[in-house]
């Protein structure tokens, strides 16, 4: 039994690990020149850039997935805890350190409202409910039927996942910036917390249940210890080599097209962007044709711009992450996620991996990244071939002159990517960071299904299936799939 996968992302490469522990010869092809998808990297002068990812949130599903194929984690990466979590900071001077201590989150909640103690303690609970309910027990369960929808529909309906994000969160908490600070977690999975299901306020219990991490040598280095383990169960991954086609033959997949080349499997699976596998790769059957079309007319993710950049100078001020709200909150979101133009203000989330691992950057120097989100490219019409750069430099004036001082007369690399960029070099439709947008109506059964319900050996893994984007997200979604492939495999044999 032989498996491709398409997409050497988080999501593709803990498939691969799966398959292939389970005696299926699976092969990932990887159309860039390093493995990672969304979590590449860029060497730049001594300085090591994560290109996306950069917080390990569950990392015992990390853990299990070595388990399962009776290897730790720990033998290939060390991961090193990030402390705070966040430094969120707010122009008016206001900072908030969230911290795995509750004391210290109790006297810094109280400081800005008494009455918000109580009321982030029931916050917490209720977050720890969804915890329970939408990850643990449905994280990694392919919703392949309606019948299994309408199974879980008491446990939403009780738990309110029709309202959004903001709207539970501001149910517990009057303070304005701490339901800021206990929203904006959607955001890293592509939703706008005043549309996005609240099942997806789980975020915050689950980084207070298993902490926030950072893998020694940055993320690339959890990327390099999978691809190692795959390899050291005797997987191939092949690097310069994208996907053209996937072929069918009586309604089956039996292989793919690379460099012109027919490789034949007994089944396929995708973590490329789920427009892309249906619109590109399968566009000359009915089937990719009809369901892409679909697909492209969903809500996705808004898109991200996002600057690597390298300074000459420690500075130890700056956290490992700090969230930096701009002066609107919820009409920037609304902006960023409808469009129709670029805004003129951000918020911004900034990065320094040197603070937790030093190596990242020569001696002496930091490393750092900040993103903005932006709309993507069916929402706002702009030419990032010019706008890029002034953006670029908007934010970095902005940087040096709120919290970074000196940063102009320090730099000593810099490169951005942009929503074209996402487009073009990840083949995300529309730019989209985050493929579908996390909206109720978008999640679960109602997001790509984990295996096709037409071709019955083409499968689906990461951010546009179930449970959704992030690390864990689309580590989920991958034992939901390897255990349908495994199931098939199993019968075809």
């Amino acid at each position: 039994m032989r498996a491709a996968v398409i997409g050497s992302g988080f999501g593709g490469l803990s498939l691969a690990i799966r398959l292939q522990t389970a005696g299926i010869q699976t092969t990932v092809f990887e159309a860039r020149d390093l493995p990672g998808g969304r979590a590449y990297v860029y060497k730049d002068k001594g300085y090591t850039f994560d290109a996306g990812p950069t917080v390990i949130t569950d990392p015992s599903a990390l853990e299990e997935l070595f388990q399962a194929a009776g290897r730790k984690l720990s033998d290939y990466v060390e991961l090193l805890p990030v402390a705070p979590f966040y430094r969120l900071c707010w122009e008016d001077g206001d900072v908030f350190d969230y911290v795995n201590d509750q004391d210290e989150l109790d006297r810094q909640i109280v400081a800005r409202n008494p009455a918000d103690k109580e009321g982030y303690r029931k916050f917490l609970a209720y977050s720890q409910d969804l915890l329970k309910e939408g990850y643990l027990k449905l994280g990694a369960v392919p919703f392949l039927d309606f019948a299994s929808m309408v199974k879980a529909a008491p446990e939403l309906m009780r738990l309110q996942a029709w309202r959004s994000v903001y709207d539970k969160v501001a149910g517990y908490i009057q303070d304005e910036h701490l339901r800021q600070a206990f929203s904006f977690h959607s955001l890293l999975v592509g939703g706008n917390p005043f549309a996005t299901s609240s099942i997806y306020a789980l975020i915050h219990a689950l980084e207070r249940r298993w902490g926030v991490w950072f893998p020694r040598g940055g993320t690339g280095a959890l990327i390099h210890a999978m691809v190692r383990l795959f390899q050291d169960l005797g997987g191939e991954i092949r690097l310069n080599s994208p996907v053209e086609r996937i072929t069918l033959a009586n309604g089956r997949a039996d292989g793919v097209v690379v460099g012109g080349q027919t490789l034949a499997f007994d089944m396929v699976a995708s973590n490329a962007d789920v427009v892309h596998t249906y619109q590109r790769l399968l566009g000359q059957e009915p089937r990719g044709r009809k369901e892409g079309a679909r697909l492209a007319a969903k809500r996705h993710s808004m898109s991200l711009f996002v600057i690597y950049f390298g300074l000459k100078r420690v500075h130890p001020e700056v956290r490992h992450h700090t969230v930096l709200f701009g002066p609107r909150y919820r009409e920037l979101i609304g902006e960023i996620f409808k469009g129709p133009d670029l805004p003129e203000d951000f918020s911004l989330y900034l990065h320094a991996p040197t603070r937790t691992d030093p190596s990242l950057a020569p001696e002496g120097c930091d490393a750092f990244y900040v993103l903005a989100p932006v709309p993507h490219l069916a929402s706002a019409d702009i030419d990032w071939a010019v706008e890029g750069p002034r953006y670029r430099d908007r934010v970095l004036a902005y940087l040096e002159q709120h919290y970074i001082p000196g940063l102009t007369a320090d730099l000593d690399t810099c490169r951005i990517f942009t929503p074209v960029d996402f487009r073009d070099q990840l083949n995300a439709h529309q730019g989209s960071a985050f493929s579908l947008e996390p909206i109720l109506t978008q999640s679960a059964y109602f997001r790509v299904h984990n295996r096709d319900d037409q071709i019955p050996n083409l499968y689906f893994v990461g951010a546009g299936t179930h449970p959704g984007a992030g690390v864990p997200g689309v580590v989920g979604s991958a034992k939901a799939t390897a255990g349908l492939m495994i199931e098939d495999a199993g019968r075809t044999a």
